[in-house]
């Protein structure tokens, strides 16, 4: 990567993982009755076709990690397991009472936090069991969920194993105990070795890790020892993406300042020595942040173009509906979203009433959806097209005009009806996507939203 273009790209931008982006949601939520409406009008529509996928927010935490910034709540008590997961089931009998009489298929569970093994074995295996019932399992049902390897217990594998789960997403973040030791994460290597082979034992199929880098105290030399040590252990995918300091929105993060942080030179240079070894070690590069073994799923569905990205990110599954459970998870309808209370207690208020919990939302336009269209297809595939009237729109031209200053650049090449991010570019196809966001350009932050792009 030119180090001139990193200067002059590396600006504040969102991760797309919808659009628009959840500080651009317009002000008042959609009440309950329509966006129950939007939920069924997709069902309805979708779910024979692809069924649909759950995420199942578990926000409990035995202690902070800094440098997160996920809704947690830090606690050693293990008596709030049992509150939680009955109002986790309380909201998804809510859901099914939207979705009417016809049988929920489910093509894609997963279970995010937070730590979702601060959960019991026992617990969450009661739980998916529960969730499930009334429901059909899609004969290719995609189950996973996020392991902290401090405190993933055999037991933990074997439980989830037995309700069908063959994914584990291991957070490794970095091996170095410096680096370890200021984000406040209490892990071995001999722990995520283990955890990897027995998931491999026990039978499952793909097994992920998350790897951060721009971490505060990481230098080059540390980190490709890192990525030595992930590549010896052979994991079928890698999520190895940026470290997003967003300390006005997560305070844990002031435990250290941006002196500790890797300037973006020496961030640059940690990447691209990364990603030069784990292409070196077999590892195919599918764009923003993850790679992956010819052999996983998530690299045969970015060689197909049908890899698709919502609030759970880059995934092998398309379903248009995602309905999310929990404190702070975010519900994807197609036609708008809607976002649950963040706090566990309005949580469980809102429930307590026999109300789908969400605080915040937003009813896509036309415009919007056909944007969501363009920045999604960019995002997966690197490219996009717009030769139907149902993919025009004048905002659509107004970002193509946006991106001469990179087309120059070569980032970008612009042909009639079609786009395509270059080889040089993919490393910015958050900038490309900036583009079009007409929301941001109609109302820009005067305040830090987002992190930096690259």
């Amino acid at each position: 990567m030119n180090h001139e273009l990193l200067q002059k790209y590396n600006v504040p931008g969102p991760r797309y993982t919808s659009y628009p982006t959840v500080p651009y949601w317009q002000g008042t939520p959609p009440s309950p009755e329509r966006w129950g409406e939007l939920v069924n009008d997709t069902f309805s529509v979708t779910n024979q076709k692809q069924g649909i996928s759950l995420y199942v927010h578990l926000p409990f935490c035995e202690s902070l990690c800094t440098y997160c910034g996920c809704n947690t709540r830090i606690t050693v008590n293990h008596k709030v397991e049992r509150p939680y997961l009955e109002a986790v089931l309380k909201e998804w009998e809510l859901y099914k009472k939207v979705l009417g009489a016809e049988k929920p298929i489910i093509r894609e569970l997963h279970l995010g936090g937070g730590t979702p093994t601060f959960f019991s074995p026992e617990n969450l295996h009661e739980m998916i069991t529960r969730l499930l019932e009334g429901c059909e399992v899609h004969a290719q049902a995609e189950f996973s969920f996020e392991a902290h390897p401090g405190n993933t217990t055999d037991e933990h594998l074997q439980a989830l194993y037995e309700v069908g789960f063959r994914r584990v997403s291991i957070g490794v973040q970095d091996f170095n105990p410096v680096v370890l030791e200021i984000i406040n994460r209490h892990q071995t290597y001999d722990q995520v070795k283990h955890l990897t082979e027995k998931a491999r034992e026990i039978g499952y199929t793909s097994v992920n890790y998350d790897v951060v880098y721009g971490l505060p105290q990481q230098k080059v030399c540390s980190m490709i020892q890192t990525i030595f040590k992930v590549i010896q252990l052979r994991p079928d995918r890698i999520a190895f993406y940026s470290y997003a300091h967003v300390p006005w929105i997560k305070p844990g993060q002031r435990r250290f300042t941006e002196e500790d942080l890797p300037d973006s030179t020496k961030k640059l240079a940690i990447y691209e020595t990364c990603r030069n070894a784990l292409e070196l070690a077999g590892y195919q590069d599918l764009g923003m942040d993850h790679f992956a073994l010819k052999t996983d799923g998530l690299y045969r569905a970015a060689a197909e173009k049908r890899l698709h990205r919502n609030f759970m990110g880059y995934t092998d599954t398309q379903t248009s509906l995602l309905i999310g459970l929990g404190a702070s998870a975010i519900s994807d309808a197609w036609w708008g979203y809607a976002q649950n209370e963040k706090g566990v207690e309005a949580y469980y208020k809102r429930l307590s009433n026999d109300e789908l919990p969400f605080f915040r939302g937003h009813v896509s336009s036309r415009e919007d959806l056909i944007l969501s269209r363009h920045i999604q297809r960019l995002m997966c595939n690197f490219e996009t097209t717009w030769r139907q009237e149902s993919e025009k729109c004048k905002a659509l031209y107004e970002g193509l005009n946006r991106l001469e200053e990179m087309e120059a650049d070569g980032l970008v090449e612009i042909e009639p009806y079609h786009l395509r991010i270059t080889e040089k570019g993919r490393s910015f196809v958050r900038n490309v996507c900036m583009a079009f966001d007409a929301r941001l350009w109609e109302n820009a932050p005067q305040t830090n939203l987002f992190s930096q792009t690259v």
